[in-house]
């Protein structure tokens, strides 16, 4: 091949000198040598074997190497990013110590029928209604975080709570809220704090338990409210909170 080329060169060369000065038909005659000699490369290229195989062969691919490929990309997350916000004042909240005065929560009593039917509830909303709230205002709760924000007077949120869910239902005659938070504080702390707030807001409270999970509820006219409380594996509290009027 590379004979041809370097004979296909000189002839080219001698053709280009030979032609300065010639008429326009040898010019011409010129021409067709030059396109007579990039069909001859063209065939020579067609009928190299080891050139085609260059040209035609799959490419090899090193398996190790291309899981270093990009390894600086930035890559989507593996899942959407949640688009909950916790409630406004629920960080600020947190960040403040408690320090009020609680007096103790009354001993439970061991009967706890309540215990059972919150355990059975699968969402906020059942689990109102296994304590007793309107079946139609259980049913129709609207699910946001912004609904631990509008809990009665007499039944705050734990300063340290962190919101896990919230729910809620204004419509009809319904002043229901349903609140799922956990806490820092040990469960006798909760029990206490939650126990000298209700009764301060007029609320008569009782104290239940079964096993490790407790539930302090009261009423009072037009109103209602229960916890269910339950220890967290390393400490800290587990509460289901709902208030019913008030």
């Amino acid at each position: 091949m590379d004979r041809l080329f370097r004979r296909a060169s000189f002839l080219t060369l001698a053709l280009i000198v030979a032609a300065c000065g010639k008429a326009p038909n040898e010019e011409a005659a010129l021409a067709d040598l030059d396109n007579s000699l990039a069909q001859v490369n063209g065939a020579s290229s067609a009928n190299d074997p080891a050139l085609q195989g260059a040209l035609k062969d799959q490419i090899m691919v090193d398996p190790a190497l291309v899981q270093q490929a990009n390894a600086d990309t930035v890559r989507p997350p593996a899942q959407p990013e949640s688009g909950a916000v916790p409630p406004e004042g629920i960080a600020d909240a947190a960040r403040k110590p408690v320090k009020d005065e609680v007096r103790p929560a009354p001993p439970a009593s061991g009967d706890c029928k309540q215990c059972a039917a919150a355990r059975r509830a699968l969402t906020l909303g059942a689990l109102a209604a296994s304590q007793g709230a309107s079946a139609q205002c259980a049913a129709n709760v609207a699910y946001s975080n912004d609904w631990a924000n509008r809990l009665p007077q007499g039944v705050p949120l734990y300063p340290d709570a962190r919101v896990a869910e919230a729910a809620g239902a204004d419509r009809d005659g319904c002043a229901l809220r349903v609140v799922s938070f956990t806490s820092a504080a040990p469960m006798q702390r909760l029990l206490d704090w939650y126990y000298t707030r209700t009764s301060d807001a007029g609320y008569r409270a009782e104290h239940q338990a079964e096993g490790n999970e407790h539930i302090l509820g009261g009423t009072k006219r037009g109103a209602a409210f229960l916890l269910v409380l339950n220890p967290r594996k390393g400490g800290g509290t587990d509460v289901d909170l709902m208030a019913d009027g008030g």
